[in-house]
């Protein structure tokens, strides 16, 4: 089996834990903007969080991948927003994941803050569309890499937090 590498260095592997999922169908652009939105929460919000979007509670603000998407109810401080649910079910997936790996290396859940959320292009998979006269249009399915990164909170972060 190949050796992935997270493209994020320099982290202190006693008081991280690392997740990651590879070769996923989602939709990258809606998968960059999950992890956008999920970015710098801590572990239980996330959580929390894309469960909301799930069930269509709570809408991801799209701020790169923005255009002709509608506004939506509930975004603070944008406009334009999404339920980008087959993204949110997969970066979930990879929550858990983290919070497994946590759990196995001894970390306080609770205390756990995103730290680092990316998505990348994996292989294309080339597909046809059969046309008339036996002819056929290809096209190509692009799936992606998704990887995360949370770190354990200091007690001083974990008392201005609270």
């Amino acid at each position: 089996m190949p050796k992935f590498r997270y493209s994020i260095i320099g982290i202190d592997p006693d008081t991280t834990a690392k997740g990651s999922a590879r070769e996923i169908h989602a939709s990258p652009k809606e998968t960059l903007e999950v992890c956008a939105a999920i970015k710098n929460m801590r572990l239980n919000e996330a959580k929390k969080y894309l469960e909301d979007v799930i069930k269509k509670r709570r809408p991801v603000p799209f701020k790169i991948h923005k255009k002709k998407v509608p506004h939506k109810k509930g975004l603070d401080k944008w406009y334009a927003g999404r339920y980008p649910v087959k993204s949110a079910i997969e970066v979930l997936k990879v929550l858990q994941n983290v919070e497994a790996n946590a759990e196995a290396k001894g970390l306080d859940i609770d205390g756990l803050k995103i730290i680092h959320a990316n998505v990348h292009k994996g292989r294309c998979i080339r597909k046809a569309i059969p046309r008339a006269f036996g002819r056929a249009t290809p096209y190509y399915e692009c799936l992606i890499h998704i990887e995360i990164v949370a770190s354990q909170l200091s007690i001083g972060e974990m008392e201005e937090v609270s």
